[in-house]
């Protein structure tokens, strides 16, 4: 009985934050540990699902990064990174569409098909969603220090969020492929951190969510910071407190809330329902990043 009463105080406790967020778009970035070990996929795709059932409008991202490395590994191609970003020439970009919107986007799919949910797969290029150009090397921070051609690697120009507005409206879970393309029709890859940004952004989402396999963001003692402002963020990157690998998911936060999101948070996405906890309890988990 005690075991059935700690769950009924579970729900209570989440009922404010089910109201609070009814209505609203949320990004999740997808990655890490979540989207390779196969309880922690379903658990994630239940999840995505409980979010759409109490009226919240999940839209998610994902990339994929060691799944292309692996299969480029297979073809014998090699893989190539500068300030890292994957070098991305026409025989590598093939690759990187067939893994990304060929392998993940539809596993992604049919996971939350399969939970009970209505995911629809969409890349970029789908609906004129993401416009982008060509990057240069000395866009790039830190820039090399010679000038490489990173090949069709795509930096956002403007991105449509109709096709996206549609699916929400229309009960779908817009699953996104780090893909866009020019005004040519050229496709370009992505970074998926940096789409989830822009997306939070133009998305005037109330949250960007950003899975990692690290608890979240740590001062220069080791310990969980829970609570960071923008401009301290900025600040501990300029010092160099934060770790290389986090700083592209610490500047897509930066990017979210420049454009427009509510709040943006970093948990730790090996821990079973993660989303859940951070969501609809009051402690949380993870780091949040304010304005």
């Amino acid at each position: 009985m005690e075991e059935r009463i700690t769950r009924a105080r579970a729900l209570l406790e989440a009922l404010p934050y089910i109201r609070r967020f009814a209505g609203k778009t949320l990004v999740i970035k997808y990655g890490g540990a979540a989207m390779v070990k196969e309880e922690l996929k379903r658990e994630f795709a239940r999840d995505v699902v409980l979010l759409k059932y109490v009226g919240i409008n999940p839209v998610i991202i994902h990339g994929g990064g060691p799944q292309i490395g692996e299969y480029l590994k297979r073809l014998g191609l090699k893989s190539r990174f500068v300030s890292g970003l994957r070098v991305t020439d026409a025989e590598t970009l093939e690759v990187v569409e067939m893994v990304l919107r060929g392998t993940i986007n539809s596993e992604i799919v049919g996971l939350i098909n399969g939970t009970g949910g209505k995911a629809v797969g969409i890349c970029g290029k789908d609906g004129g969603l993401i416009r982008v150009r060509k990057m240069h090397s000395d866009e790039l921070e830190p820039a090399p220090e010679k000038s490489v051609d990173l090949g069709f690697v795509g930096e956002i120009e403007a991105i449509d969020t109709g096709l996206i507005r549609t699916l929400e409206s229309s009960g779908y879970i817009p699953v996104v492929a780090p893909i866009g393309s020019d005004s040519d029709g050229q496709s370009y890859n992505l970074n998926a951190d940096h789409l989830a940004g822009h997306l939070a952004g133009s998305l005037r989402a109330e949250k960007l969510i950003v899975l990692t396999d690290v608890e979240g963001i740590k001062n220069r003692e080791g310990k969980l910071v829970a609570s960071l402002k923008a401009r301290q963020l900025k600040k501990a990157i300029a010092e160099g407190w934060i770790s290389e690998g986090m700083i592209p998911k610490t500047q897509a936060c930066l990017t979210a809330l420049a454009g427009g999101a509510g709040k943006t948070h970093i948990i730790d996405g090996r821990v079973a329902h993660a989303l859940l906890l951070e969501l609809f309890t009051d402690l949380g988990i993870g780091t949040e990043i304010l304005r």
